[in-house]
């Protein structure tokens, strides 16, 4: 369920702040009901009046872009600058994206318009793994590696368990890369992480979410999920 606020804003009728100031005023209904308590959660299939007229809400559409470097993870820029919203040109729906990659990060990122969706990928407890290859300054070494595998204590608490492999090394640049795989969602972890240990990111990419990869697609481009990857996606999400 999402908040009546958020579906009215979504539906294209107001601002979300505004939809409040509508909510409290009492013009708005849930099947035949007027509300007027902030952050009342309405099901899917809810009936919604704004002022006695019906709202149309927005049919879920589900994305998987391999976003480009230097390009923020949200709908709007304060400082113009681009956003991940811009590479999806084929829909009208109000998008959003799932969780977020940093600004000079690459690589897979998932953007929807249903927020069940977007909260079931997000949760604690989804045990949704992702998988970022990073580049980093030095050679790690396996106690290093072993390290990182079994959690770092960063500022935020202990991460989880994850799965770490070195994969190649540059002696002349003194750099090498490393595979991780999390299924925490905090912000700026793995480079927080890795420079725990004393091996700044140089440069990262995530490669996969759970079962989805990169494959045939460039920076900038994207597609459409199945609705199969969505079930399996949702699925996964609950056990």
């Amino acid at each position: 369920m999402e908040r009546l606020q958020k579906v009215i804003a979504h539906a294209g009728v107001t601002s979300r702040r505004k939809a409040e100031d509508y909510i409290v005023a009492g013009r708005v209904a849930v099947n035949g009901k007027v509300v007027k308590e902030l952050g009342t959660k309405v099901p899917e299939k809810a009936t919604i009046e704004v002022d006695g007229i019906p709202i149309e809400r927005e049919a879920p559409v589900f994305f998987l872009l391999y976003k480009p470097k230097k390009v923020i993870s949200a709908v709007e820029d304060d400082k113009d600058r681009p956003v991940v919203t811009d590479y999806i040109d084929e829909t009208e729906a109000r998008i959003y994206p799932i969780g977020r990659l940093d600004y000079d990060t690459t690589g897979l990122l998932l953007l929807t318009n249903d927020g069940d969706f977007a909260n079931s990928m997000m949760h604690p407890r989804s045990n949704i793994n992702k998988t970022y290859i990073a580049k980093v300054k030095g050679k790690p070494s396996k106690d290093t590696l072993q390290r990182l595998s079994r959690g770092i204590k960063l500022d935020d608490g202990k991460t989880g368990p994850a799965k770490v492999s070195f994969k190649s090394g540059n002696k002349k640049n003194d750099t090498s890369i490393i595979e991780l795989v999390i299924s925490e969602g905090r912000n700026h972890q793995i480079k927080r992480m890795l420079e725990a240990v004393g091996h700044p990111v140089l440069k990262l990419k995530r490669e996969r979410y759970a079962f989805l990869t990169l494959d045939g697609l460039d920076p900038g481009d994207f597609r459409s999920l199945k609705p199969v990857e969505v079930a399996k996606l949702r699925e996964m999400a609950v056990t």
